[in-house]
């Protein structure tokens, strides 16, 4: 079997949209961060702006995981086709100079069929939640540039880049599986499994965390570096400032390779990451 794997990427989608830009859609839009709160406040009457204030910002790289896996078999087999006789006079049928006997009104045909099945999987993962997220392929549509170094030489120094929680083991290990077919064969022509990309994207995003100081709340609203898209956060990333993203443990699958497409085995896929927690 011919096992061949992409060489893995790390890209940066840079910013669309500048910092100023983004902190005022985040005023524009500061009261979806505390969701049903507002509304009912704004029943009685809208908050004004010196009740809000930003208690803490920060601009983000998050990242996904973009992976896709295929596979080709080529095979013949043997199996015999049953086709229907004229009437059920018929007793007998010579075919390309072979005699079939009629049995039930079928005569039953020895052939060898050659087959070729192609299999296919592609998927985004959030590298932070580890889910499915399809709308994440939208991005991959954008400029990246590929890092070739250090992630940290080619953001503001006051950037967090957020390590992936996601394990690139874990995604193509699922996306291979999906390439192992129960195939029936006398006998196998090709057997081709390619995994042709393991990219680990990262994109911007801004955060603002509000408080609401008549309310005693606090509530976070996000924009998206690339499209200026507004939404409620749910968390902050303060803890990743200042460490540094260590690239050499994001990927271990070529050492692997051989071994890790198994027909009625097991796949085994080495993949790890560390952060290093000390400050730059």
């Amino acid at each position: 079997m011919k096992i061949d794997v992409a060489k893995q990427r790390i890209l940066l989608i840079k910013d669309q949209i500048s910092r100023d830009d983004a902190e005022k859609k985040a005023w524009e839009k500061k009261t979806n961060a505390f969701d049903a709160l507002s509304k009912v406040t704004g029943f009685f009457s809208r908050p004004k702006d010196d009740d809000f204030e930003v208690t803490y910002s920060e601009h983000r790289y998050q990242p996904f995981w973009h992976v896709k896996a295929q596979a080709r078999y080529v095979y013949d087999r043997n199996t015999t086709y049953q086709i229907a006789t004229g009437g059920k006079e018929v007793r007998s049928v010579t075919m390309l100079g072979t005699d079939y006997q009629e049995t039930n009104g079928h005569i039953h045909v020895p052939v060898v069929e050659h087959c070729t099945q192609d299999e296919h999987e592609e998927v985004f993962i959030d590298g932070v939640t580890a889910k499915s997220a399809p709308d994440l392929a939208a991005y991959t549509k954008r400029s990246a540039d590929t890092v070739k170094k250090k992630i940290e030489d080619m953001v503001p120094k006051e950037t967090i880049i957020v390590p992936p929680q996601a394990r690139v083991s874990a995604i193509m290990r699922d996306a291979l599986s999906k390439m192992i077919k129960g195939i029936q064969a006398d006998s196998i022509l090709e057997e081709h499994v390619e995994v042709p990309v393991v990219d680990l994207y990262y994109r911007p995003v801004y955060a603002f965390q509000f408080r609401w100081k008549s309310k005693g709340k606090d509530g976070i609203v996000e924009i998206d570096g690339v499209t200026g898209n507004v939404s409620a956060g749910n968390r902050i990333f303060r803890e990743y400032l200042g460490k540094v993203l260590d690239q050499d443990f994001l990927f271990d699958i070529g050492a692997d390779a051989a071994g890790m497409f198994i027909p009625g085995g097991s796949i085994a896929v080495k993949a790890a990451r560390k952060y290093i927690n000390s400050k730059k």
